[in-house]
């Protein structure tokens, strides 16, 4: 036998009891979604919000006709059928509420034109606390690297060294033409400002005191820690980032092993070794750069501007220096390797972070230069 043949739903308003009353009858199904959707365009403008709705005689009904039903009757009204029509299958009126609490579109509130001085109050709230965040799971990385570190030192089976001696040419040795050449830049143009202001005072010898006292305490340091912080954070937070993002470290979880001991501590080893290293070389092109400016434009011999540095530079100008060196080594390579692990999975995350990282690590190490200087000048180091 073949199945009845599907007939389309109708609608009649009728009166009853002194009220309009509207009929739902028919299949409400897709097969006939171009004649019902014109049905309720007709329908709509006549029904009353408190006409009552009889569906006894409904037929078939799928999500097509209940879309329909909910741009008639409206989603909330759909979505409590159960209290006017509780004589409709359970299956059915699952469906109707299902449809009409995904069709429901609350009101959402306008947002509030211009910026007053609470937005801003709140913006500058919330840096705040992303800023407070940001640094307890710094402190919170930094302790669980040492804590990795430390387990390590006393097994040295477990020492990583291919991928040590790897981050070092990475990070050391790919490194050296840039901070030999912009530190020896650097120490020409501190050379010229020096000669410059000391020439009204008749001083211009002391411009060999000044390139030696800067690099040996300052800019040595400073100049490739930031050089560091551009190229390694970034590609530290970059590969750890990727690895992120193909789910490798989930794998390495997976495997049994720890991402800190296999990721991090190479990489941050690898800066301490080779931080201080670029440091020394950075100090020695600064005062090669100012001893050119020195000699080509002051008349100051070569052997003269080694005495002088020899005499009035103390070697503990050199120490400190060269003291800060591993501080900024590990945390540059420390917030690299936490901007990596905090990428969420997308390429945009990893951009974002490897940003951060850099920022972060700049941010640090000036930081943290400031406080020592204040700190040295204080204790007269």
């Amino acid at each position: 036998m073949q199945s009845p043949p599907s007939l389309p739903g109708t609608l009649q308003l009728h009166t009853a009891a002194g009220r309009a009353c509207l009929r739902i009858a028919g299949d409400w199904t897709l097969a006939h979604y171009a004649t019902l959707r014109d049905a309720v365009a007709r329908m709509r403008p006549q029904l009353g919000a408190d006409s009552t709705v009889e569906l006894e005689q409904l037929g078939a009904l799928d999500t097509a006709g209940v879309g329909l039903l909910v741009e008639l009757l409206g989603a909330q009204r759909i979505a409590e059928v159960a209290q006017w029509a509780p004589q409709l299958p359970p299956e059915r009126l699952a469906l109707l509420r299902t449809v009409a609490t995904a069709l429901a579109r609350p009101d959402v509130a306008q947002p509030r034109a211009g910026y007053e001085f609470g937005d801003l109050l709140a913006h500058i709230g919330r840096t705040m606390q992303n800023l407070w965040q940001q640094q307890r799971e710094l402190l919170g990385f930094i302790g669980l690297t040492l804590q990795t570190l430390l387990t390590n030192l006393a097994r040295p089976r477990r020492w990583r060294l291919t991928a040590l001696v790897a981050h070092i040419e990475q990070t050391g040795l790919n490194a050296i033409p840039i901070v030999a050449l912009l530190t020896f830049l650097v120490g020409a143009v501190v050379a010229f400002l020096g000669a410059t202001v000391l020439a009204d005072f008749g001083a211009s010898i002391y411009t060999v005191t000044l390139v030696g006292f800067a690099f040996l305490r300052e800019f040595g340091v400073l100049l490739a820690a930031i050089l560091l912080a551009g190229r390694s954070a970034s590609a530290f937070a970059a590969q750890i980032g990727s690895m992120k993002a193909n789910e490798e470290i989930d794998a390495i979880r997976t495997l049994g092993l720890s991402p800190v001991e296999l990721l991090v501590l190479p990489r941050v080893l690898a800066m301490l070794i080779t931080l201080p290293i670029l440091t020394f070389i950075g100090m020695l092109s600064g005062i090669l750069g100012g001893g050119v400016v020195c000699v080509l434009a002051l008349d100051i011999s070569p052997t003269l501007f080694m005495t002088i540095l020899q005499r009035d530079i103390d070697v503990s100008h050199f120490l400190v220096g060269i003291g800060k060196a591993p501080v900024f080594a590990f945390l540059i390579a420390v917030i690299g390797c936490l901007e990596g692990f905090k990428v969420s999975g997308s390429a945009q995350s990893v951009g974002e972070h490897t940003t951060s990282s850099v920022v972060q690590s700049i941010f640090m190490v000036i930081l943290i230069d400031a406080i020592a200087a204040l700190f040295f000048m204080e204790m007269g180091w």
